[in-house]
């Protein structure tokens, strides 16, 4: 693994394969009695969001937890940032109170990149999302989730799947980030939304593009249901939300033309009745809630990775760290 983790695209299929298997591992930690293990104990890991977030931070949170790492949650509203201190000044404090990794969501793109390259900190970085750009531990966490409902074992990639990523593809971070690394596991990606929510430059992107979500969902292993982002909408993207529900909402009908083995996510939070009616979101094909259960894992292989990864996190056929909590 390398340093910092700020896009799905440096990833090698290696790497995320590496990341996938950790993070099955990790996942039998969940069922423990106690579920932590004693790898990251001692080290610090900053929760530094500029952005408001409920998934994303806690699920960083439990993850450095259950690797019992020391945590910090830093926001940016009610800190000295909202009296004006800068990235810099922020960092250099960070720095200072001695953190091993810093895992930052920020309003403006390019910020976790600043951060990994300014020589600021002297810990891992990890973008938790940053503006329009990416948002990599969602697209890990994706992945895993796709891996395991679509049978694929330990080891593989996603290699001949079909991914239809629908929506707000103009705003979302997480779409960028699936694009880079379902391709970079062997997926093919279909990217579904009006033309006005259709990024400039897609063209160069590794995917391809649609307007007629009917036409390509029953080729479909997996639709991911992006969330239209009312917050960044400053111009009438669409018509009305219930147009675009008719045109780009996944209903039960719709869902019923997917394969019978296609899944159903939604990186959330869910816009119920436009993007995804109650219907599709409350059914079994629906993995929402499984992947907030998958990134917890996802992010506790991450963290491990970065800042202790230099021996199997579990012993291998035991399901058992090499010193759990329970011997201390």
């Amino acid at each position: 693994m390398k340093r910092h983790l700020i896009s799905a695209a440096d990833l090698t299929r290696d790497d995320a394969v590496l990341i996938l298997d950790t993070a099955e591992e990790m996942a039998r930690v969940a069922d423990r009695p106690i579920k932590k293990l004693p790898t990251l104990r001692g080290r610090t890991v900053v929760n530094l969001f500029f952005e408001d977030s409920t998934r994303t931070r806690i699920s960083f949170e439990a993850a450095a937890k259950r690797l019992s790492a020391d945590v910090i949650n830093f926001s940016a509203k009610g800190s000295s940032v909202s009296k004006g201190e800068s990235l810099k000044d922020t960092a250099l404090t960070l720095e200072a109170m001695g953190a091993d990794a810093v895992v930052i969501r920020h309003h403006d793109s390019g910020a976790p990149h600043r951060l990994a390259t300014s020589g600021w900190i002297g810990g891992s970085v990890v973008n938790a999302g940053d503006g329009t750009h990416e948002h990599p531990t969602q697209a890990l966490l994706d992945a895993f989730t796709m891996r395991r409902r679509l049978g694929e074992g330990v080891g593989s990639d996603l290699s001949g799947r079909r991914i239809t990523v629908v929506g707000d593809i103009l705003h979302s971070r997480v779409a960028r980030s699936n694009v880079h690394l379902l391709t970079t596991l062997g997926a093919e990606v279909t990217l579904v939304a009006p033309p006005t929510l259709v990024p400039i430059g897609v063209q160069q992107w590794s995917c391809e593009v649609s307007y007629d979500l009917d036409a390509v969902l029953a080729k479909s292993d997996a639709v991911m249901m992006l969330r239209v982002q009312r917050e960044r909408m400053n111009a009438a993207f669409f018509p009305t939300e219930r147009e675009y529900a008719r045109r780009y909402g996944l209903d039960g009908e719709r869902m019923a033309r997917m394969p019978e083995h296609a899944i159903v996510m939604h990186p959330g939070p869910m816009n119920r009745g436009m993007e995804i009616t109650a219907e599709v979101a409350d059914s079994p094909r629906c993995t929402a809630v499984e992947q907030v259960t998958n990134g917890v894992s996802i992010r506790m292989a991450v963290l491990y990775l970065l800042l202790g990864g230099n021996e199997p996190a579990l012993t291998a056929g035991t399901g058992t760290s090499t010193r759990t909590e329970e011997s201390k």
